[in-house]
């Protein structure tokens, strides 16, 4: 059976790697006695597959893993056993049962929204910033880095009154970091950040007949 689970990651929780998340919520199921499947061979280890990693520093409600099990108790259940076990600053939200046929979050994964909690701009600038035929940004790699219109990849972006929201590509086709479109736009109103941003991610999509479909829409709660 999969499992898919989403979580926040709140408080002194962001400041805590994609890997050691990884190997977190290993220690977690053991303590919450999940019956986790495990690979074969010499070094077995459990059937996990998190979605996009998240980038340290960043706030979210909106992460997942997908998780092989052998047995299971009711959704309610399961989740009161996990979150007994976990560190302030980590809730599991949702375990839901998956199709059997259902690709794992990581493969997925199309887009996800941001919120960015500032008030430095306001709803002329972002008119004006969206208004350009192209957005173009220098784009680092690990090997290289070169020029990129991302104005493709932000899907919606507003004003809101306790920040800015986007929704922007993300995942192994096309990955858009919310950081980058707010460098962009305060540069383009000639605006300074200041060193610390608070981001926060807000939730995951993946594409369902060319339209965003939430990751937790994907499979049902277990009765």
């Amino acid at each position: 059976m999969k499992i898919r689970l989403r979580f926040s990651k709140q408080g002194q929780m962001k400041f805590i790697g994609h890997l050691d998340m990884v190997r977190y919520f290993q220690k977690v199921m053991r303590r919450s006695e999940v019956d986790v499947a495990y690979s074969e061979g010499f070094s077995p280890h459990q059937k996990m597959s998190f979605a996009a990693p998240l980038s340290v520093g960043v706030l979210s409600r909106g992460e997942y893993f997908d998780l092989e099990v052998n047995s299971t108790e009711s959704s309610k259940v399961m989740l009161e056993r996990i979150n007994a076990q976990n560190a302030e600053g980590v809730e599991v939200l949702s375990y839901k049962l998956l199709p059997d046929d259902a690709k794992n979050a990581m493969s997925v994964v199309a887009g996800a929204d941001y919120k960015v909690y500032t008030d430095l701009f306001d709803q002329n600038m972002l008119d004006a910033f969206m208004n350009q035929d192209q957005i173009i940004v220098l784009k680092k790699t690990k090997k290289s880095e070169k020029e990129v219109d991302i104005k493709p990849l932000i899907y919606n972006i507003k004003l809101e009154d306790d920040g800015i929201f986007m929704q922007v590509a993300q995942g192994s086709a096309s990955n858009l970091k919310p950081d980058l479109v707010m460098d962009a736009f305060a540069k383009f109103a000639q605006v300074t950040l200041p060193e610390y941003v608070t981001y926060e991610r807000l939730d995951m999509y993946c594409l369902e007949d060319d339209n965003l479909v939430s990751l937790d829409d994907i499979g049902g709660n277990i009765e």
